[in-house]
């Protein structure tokens, strides 16, 4: 594998600077929502996210990413209304009382705008911008950051025998393309998802960090989601709740293989997986 370094590139977010390519960041996962596939609703309670954000914070998250629908495999949509419900409230506490950048896990125009009005700095879109065609004027006219992923399909259906040619390769080329789109918009911080777990088997997944490296090409900040997926339940044989040690292996392989960003739902334990992973792949930098 090597030495597996990232090109500097400098982003400010929410008032901080991330030089990505010095150490791998963390984002911490805030699912606002009853039916979240790892947590279960636990913070579904506006008092006990804001509570959970201010631990992650504490734990060393660089981002807190707020979310207020459920995208497992299946899931029902959430209306726009209800989801604005669930996460401005606990954006707005958020930003007052962390100094942490937020970050709005949503993929509609209209949720994305008033997240960022409420202070969030990035939309962390699953479909790419492909969902909802105002989404980037949405995110150029607020000077936002995104990050794009790749999703085959919708949460609905995504699971539903997935098939590429070759699936870094297919990956590549559709998140290339998010990325054009963008920059056609006038959006300057963009990064890239490529979505574990989002229209992907179980080798599909395994493929992607494998070769997560190939995704530098595109010319982006990377960011990947591993945290409980259920390519490690099905890999250790587990639920949700007792996947800390296969997504502790799963972050380490994604940070040696590029990875500068990883989401994540137990901070404490991954800032320090990060700590060791970046002492390997960045030594004599």
């Amino acid at each position: 594998m090597g030495n597996v370094t990232s090109p500097t590139a400098v982003y400010t977010i929410g008032g901080r600077a991330f030089e990505f390519g010095l150490r791998t960041y963390l984002m911490g996962i805030l699912n606002v929502t009853p039916d979240s596939f790892s947590d279960g609703g636990r913070f579904f309670d506006q008092t006990d996210a804001i509570l959970h954000a201010f631990q992650m914070s504490k734990d060393g998250a660089d981002i807190i990413d707020v979310g207020g629908e459920s995208t497992r495999p299946g899931a029902d949509v959430v209306s726009v209304d209800e989801e604005l419900r669930r996460v401005i409230p606990v954006i707005n506490k958020v930003r007052q009382k962390i100094d942490v950048p937020v970050s709005v896990d949503t993929y509609k125009s209209r949720v994305a705008l008033e997240a960022l009005k409420a202070g969030a700095s990035i939309v962390n879109d699953i479909s790419g911008m492909s969902f909802d065609s105002e989404m980037a004027d949405v995110i150029c006219a607020n000077n936002a950051s995104v990050i794009l992923m790749h999703i085959k399909g919708t949460p609905k259906d995504m699971q539903m025998n997935p098939q590429y040619r070759d699936v870094v390769s297919d990956v590549c080329e559709s998140l290339a393309e998010s990325v054009e789109k963008a920059r056609k918009k006038g959006i300057r911080q963009i990064m890239i998802d490529p979505g574990i777990g989002f229209g992907k088997t179980v080798d599909h997944n395994l493929e992607i960090i494998d070769r997560l490296d190939e995704f530098r090409r595109i010319g982006v900040p990377i960011l990947i989601g591993v945290s409980r997926k259920s390519f490690i339940g099905k890999i250790i044989g587990v639920p949700a709740e007792s996947r800390l040690e296969g997504t502790a292996a799963a972050v380490t392989a994604s940070i040696l293989h590029g990875a500068d960003i990883v989401r994540v739902h137990d901070i404490r334990e991954m800032r320090r997986v990060s700590l060791v992973a970046d002492a390997i792949r960045r030594r004599g930098m």
